[in-house]
């Protein structure tokens, strides 16, 4: 099964203030800091991720001398679900700066019962054979979308290691990405929370990521 690490159950830290502020309705108002909020929980989650990667030692010549210092031996793959997925996903990039990208449009198209499909119309991204891939998006709800995307990702290659992050999500979502992809994924949560909605959304979760980050859509 797929191994699971929830960053804020191992010790509080700046990070959950950042969640804190992130949930918050009165400081959600604020697009810019929300997508800032994001982009800072990314790049957070990108230093814990860095710890699992391989590294190699590279002599680096300096003014004085040479050190002998542990560089990544291969960047990973980047990639998020758009449109909510990019504020985490510059996070990500701001660390993992030399990273090949991919971005996938997946979106719930509803029905009049309520129902909803999950509509996947665009995908770009490298070649991901033997690959280490980070997908990312903020919510992880009913983990529908997350396990579509992987799947499509494979016609672009076999990773060899997969690492999802997401902000916040509902356990629910998280047991059904766990018992729908392979073990070579690790799944990277900021916070679980333990209710959902009849209608997928996560309580108390944060509302509509995308929005709150671009604006209301038609």
């Amino acid at each position: 099964m797929s191994r699971v690490t929830i960053i804020t159950e191992e010790q509080p830290s700046v990070f959950n203030h950042l969640i804190a502020e992130i949930r918050d309705e009165k400081i959600q108002k604020d697009r810019m800091r929300f997508r800032r909020n994001l982009e800072r929980c990314g790049e957070i989650m990108a230093y814990e991720i860095s710890k699992h990667l391989e590294f190699e030692t590279k002599s680096v010549k300096t003014p004085l001398g040479v050190s002998e210092d542990q560089v990544i031996k291969e960047q990973p793959v980047l990639v998020t679900i758009l449109r909510a997925g990019l504020p985490m996903h510059q996070g990500l990039l701001n660390i993992f700066d030399h990273a090949g990208n991919g971005y996938i449009s997946a979106y719930r198209k509803h029905h009049k019962d309520g129902s909803f499909d999950i509509e996947m119309e665009y995908l770009a991204c490298p070649s991901l054979e033997d690959k280490t891939v980070i997908i990312s998006d903020p919510m992880l709800a009913s983990g529908s979308s997350m396990v579509l995307s992987y799947k499509s990702l494979l016609s672009k290659g076999k990773p060899k290691h997969c690492h999802i992050v997401s902000l916040i999500a509902s356990t629910e979502g998280l047991e059904y990405v766990q018992s729908h992809l392979p073990d070579n994924v690790s799944i990277w949560i900021g916070a679980l929370d333990q209710e959902m909605t009849a209608q997928s959304y996560i309580v108390p979760g944060l509302g509509d990521a995308g929005d709150l980050a671009f604006g209301s859509k038609e």
